[in-house]
């Protein structure tokens, strides 16, 4: 086994909980909305939604670009409104912002900040993604070396093309690379497939789906350092 000289991470639900991020990303766009644009209410909410499955089906090369999906939803929504195209894609970056904003805003697992402080000065570390998370915003990115999105490589995980960049970018074997993550599909069995190893963070102790195991699981971020420690005294074994 090569000296483990790589770890990555995923974001969303890995180092902080996005859900009730995303529903208050989603109030604070839509009172952007009612003060700028109010006659979006005449699509409402359930319309956006239906709205965004159409533009999903009718351009799925945006399927992997979360921001460019959402920003296409609104230009549609506001083009129903009365809007001209103009206004419309000026109106959708207005709201998207207020979105992104408060996508941004999130709170970090207890153990995040330290866990990444000490890893960080010990081995490189990237970050994966399938979102639009930005790492500047939420005070983060002066712990990684690497980041890739889904958006940037122009597939989502489970495909192997990010991880492969992020192998690429570091000049490292997939047996050299460790990643930590939350999804099973998307983080675990996707990192294996390339080669690499892949510790799930299984926060709410569910079973484990899939045939393969994960190389590791941790219940906690905290557990982390200590078990990539082990990992590499076992790989310089």
């Amino acid at each position: 086994m090569s000296r483990l000289a790589l770890v990555t991470f995923d974001l969303d639900d890995t180092l902080w909980s996005v859900g009730e991020v995303i529903l208050r990303a989603e109030a604070a766009m839509a009172a952007w909305l009612d003060t700028h644009h109010p006659a979006w209410r005449g699509v409402g909410p359930e319309g956006l939604r239906a709205l965004r499955g159409d533009v999903a089906r009718t351009r799925p090369e945006l399927s992997h670009d979360l921001t460019a999906l959402r920003l296409e939803t609104l230009r549609r929504m506001l083009l129903r409104t009365g809007l001209d195209e103009t206004a419309a894609a000026t109106a959708a970056a207005g709201a998207f912002d207020a979105f992104f904003t408060a996508r941004n805003q999130v709170t970090l697992f207890a153990d995040t900040r330290p866990v990444l402080a000490a890893l960080s000065a010990r081995w490189p570390l990237y970050a994966l993604s399938n979102g639009n998370a930005d790492l500047d915003r939420i005070g983060l990115a002066g712990y990684f070396s690497g980041r890739f999105s889904a958006a940037g490589v122009g597939q989502a995980k489970p495909h192997p093309r990010m991880f492969e960049a992020a192998l690429a970018q570091a000049g490292v074997t997939p047996a050299q690379a460790v990643h930590v993550g939350d999804h099973p599909e998307q983080d675990v069995a996707a990192a294996q497939a390339v080669g690499m190893r892949a510790i799930w963070v299984n926060y709410g102790d569910e079973a484990w789906p899939l045939a393969r195991r994960p190389d590791a699981e941790i219940r906690r971020l905290g557990e982390l350092p200590a078990l990539l420690e082990a990992m590499a005294a076992r790989d310089a074994g």
